[in-house]
């Protein structure tokens, strides 16, 4: 493991797509980065945008995104950083591929 890299929930590895994935993977990340993909939010925007999401969680999950590097807070509120509309462009390449998957497939997925 690198000395920059902290193992992670199903990885002892630390390797930075495990982490990723950890960090995307968890309830409401994916929602919250993309809800700041047209632009910055407040803290009660966003919490109406993602509906349903507490205020501890909505606060937890910005700060593992602020430490991660894909969120910042400035006076217009949370808005994705280079780092954050970078992957944002990633995960919608992988969002077609997902589709085009998906129609390959005998059985429906569920």
């Amino acid at each position: 493991m690198s000395p920059s890299a902290k193992p992670v929930r199903g990885s002892t590895t630390g390797r930075p797509i495990m982490v990723l994935l950890d960090l995307i993977g968890q309830r409401w990340t994916l929602r919250i980065l993309w809800e700041l993909q047209p632009g910055p939010e407040t803290f009660r925007s966003l919490q109406a945008r993602c509906g349903g999401i507490s205020p501890t969680v909505l606060n937890t999950r910005l700060k593992a995104l602020r430490e991660a590097g894909l969120v910042d807070a400035g006076e217009e509120g949370y808005r994705l950083t280079e780092d954050g509309r970078t992957l944002g462009q990633q995960l919608l390449a992988l969002d077609g591929w997902a589709k085009d998957w998906a129609d390959r497939r005998r059985t429906p997925l569920a």
